[in-house]
């Protein structure tokens, strides 16, 4: 199971199909941009004025730069977490200051705190059910940190049948979780139609901590979880979990 939606399904469904295995794309998770507010365009319009601005995914990136002319260059240096995030940046002509080894908040802190001053302006734009975890580490190291909804998380409707149907007759062998949103919006689904046992058979991965909690949370047993946490590394988890008899 492929729980990213088309826009970034394909490249997941390349690596599944290049290991030898049968990508089945049910978008657990969507995302559209909130509605241009007063708030929106006061901050993009002060740009100049933070030290710092951090992208934590690539829709982050994407729906940032939708609100904003092409040609106009972030003046904020530009932290991010993830390579992916990273390339896409780079792409659009971004230079990139900061880049964690670990794709995670937690790891992203850690690394990221001794590049940050007291009194320094940092902005993240954000999604609405996204954690306040890099916010609130900065806060307390002295920073002035404003956050900013630009989109909205939700459940694509035309998947919930595709996912009756297949949990159902039992046809996924191996759910692959992306973010603890598409556990959420999974697990939601699996309640209300009472198909948790259908999930016996199933190998599980995560592709990094904190999805691996929100699983847990919801009672389901992680197989595998990767070092790095990225789909491919992910994916060699899935594989090593396999071949070592899981």
């Amino acid at each position: 199971m492929i729980p990213r939606g088309k826009a970034h399904a394909k490249s997941f469904s390349d690596l599944v199909k290049r290991n030898g295995g049968i990508p089945v794309e049910i978008p657990l998770i969507a995302f559209q941009p909130v509605a241009a507010s007063k708030k929106l365009h006061n901050t993009i319009t002060n740009l100049h004025n933070y030290d710092w601005i951090i992208f934590t995914s690539n829709v982050t990136v994407e729906t940032f730069y939708s609100f904003i002319q092409k040609s106009r260059a972030l003046l904020p240096k530009i932290a991010v977490i993830g390579e992916k995030t990273k390339e896409i940046l780079e792409d659009m002509g971004e230079k990139v200051a900061f880049v964690p080894k670990e794709f995670v908040a937690e790891g992203f802190i850690d690394e990221f705190l001794p590049h940050v001053k007291q009194g320094e302006r940092i902005l993240i734009p954000k999604g609405n059910l996204a954690r306040d975890y890099i916010s609130n580490a900065l806060n307390e190291k002295g920073a002035i940190v404003d956050e900013i909804i630009i989109y909205e998380t939700f459940l694509p409707e035309e998947s919930r049948g595709k996912l009756v149907k297949m949990l159902t007759e039992e046809s996924l062998d191996i759910l692959t979780f992306t973010s603890p949103s598409t556990i959420d919006h999974f697990m939601k689904i699996v309640e209300e139609y009472h198909l948790r046992d259908r999930l016996k058979h199933c190998i599980i991965s995560c592709i990094g901590p904190v999805s691996k909690r929100k699983a847990e949370h919801w009672g389901l047993k992680v197989h595998a979880m990767p070092e790095k946490y990225t789909v491919e590394e992910m994916l060699n988890s899935v594989a090593k979990y396999i071949n070592i008899g899981g």
